[in-house]
């Protein structure tokens, strides 16, 4: 069932609470509009297709975590990071998941 949750934007339990109590850098993957429409606390806004054009942004960050709307576009986000060698990445699922523990 988990690998379901992986592939189609759910999320297993991956510990988010204390990686974001932590301290965790979050980051929004969705448009810029829909951001506006309301986010989790303390993350921030880099859309899904300027994600690879933002890569120093997420060096020398203990732990990121990207969230989206349902899990999709941070799955992809995920992907990304990790073929750019970042390896402490969370997809958070989405940002209303996310947001329960800001």
């Amino acid at each position: 069932m988990n690998i379901f949750k992986q592939l189609f934007g759910g999320t297993p339990d991956v510990g988010l609470e204390p990686l974001i109590k932590g301290g965790a850098f979050i980051v929004d993957v969705r448009t810029a509009g829909e951001f506006a429409g309301g986010h989790a606390k303390g993350a921030i806004n880099i859309p899904l297709d300027q994600l690879a054009l933002q890569l120093p942004k997420f060096k020398n960050k203990k732990s990121i975590v990207v969230c989206c709307q349902s899990g999709g576009r941070s799955g992809q986000a995920k992907t990304i990071l990790e073929k750019n060698g970042f390896t402490n990445v969370v997809n958070g699922g989405s940002w209303n998941n996310v947001a329960q523990y800001c």
